[in-house]
């Protein structure tokens, strides 16, 4: 599936076994959630490290609005759907059917957590290859500009060119649904004044569609 054989295969079981899984199975399985924190952390260096390289001549703003557009949900998602990796997870029945393997949150955490397990049980250079290999149409794609917009950097920009960005915040209104299938709604607020909202299956996602409101307030508001 990665290209690597883990010698400590717990650590890759762990890494796709989702939070549902035990609570439905009451199994004494670890999930996956430390490991995602881990593959984040390594995630965001690998990529900000080969951006480094790549993109000599951009800026610190430059770069850390490409790095926003890889490191990413989309991105994680899509790299784990390319390798198939939602039919490994392992999960609850509610979460299976509610179509958790398909799901871009469930997706990207298995990715990040992937890479966690991979850096425990490979190291650092083999982790560093795993991403650069796996991500490197991404990477190439955000370096050139051709990536999905990342509506939150684009936000604060617009934002910071019109003095408004004292104090940009996101703060979640309410949650709907289920644990294994939530909705989060969102709303951004600049200043005090809320300028745009959003929902998503993720936090990021609605933080992200809440941007993308505002942004499209903001556009109709110059007409």
């Amino acid at each position: 599936m990665i290209g690597y054989c883990f010698r400590n295969k717990r650590l890759l079981e762990r890494a796709l076994t989702h939070s549902s899984y035990n609570r439905e199975k009451n199994t004494k399985h670890q999930d996956n959630e430390r490991l995602e924190f881990l593959g984040d952390a390594f995630f965001d260096a690998i990529v900000s490290a080969e951006l480094f390289q790549k993109m000599e001549k951009s800026s610190e703003g430059q770069l850390t609005k490409t790095r926003a557009s890889i490191v990413c949900e989309e991105s994680l998602a899509a790299a784990a759907r390319k390798i198939e990796m939602g039919k490994y997870i392992l999960m609850g029945h509610g979460e299976e059917v509610t179509g958790g393997r398909e799901r871009t949150s469930t997706l990207a955490d298995a990715m990040e957590a992937v890479i966690g397990a991979l850096y425990l049980d490979g190291g650092y250079h083999r982790t560093r290859d795993f991403v650069l290999r796996t991500f490197a149409e991404t990477i190439e794609a955000a370096v050139q500009g051709k990536l999905f917009s990342d509506y939150k950097s684009e936000i604060q920009e617009v934002l910071q060119k019109r003095g408004r960005s004292r104090i940009i915040s996101y703060e979640i209104d309410r949650e709907e649904g289920p644990d294994h299938d939530k909705t989060f709604f969102v709303h951004l607020s600049c200043d005090g004044k809320v300028l745009g909202e959003g929902s998503g299956k993720s936090k990021k996602e609605a933080e992200q569609n809440a941007a993308k409101a505002a942004l499209d307030t903001l556009k109709r508001s110059e007409k």
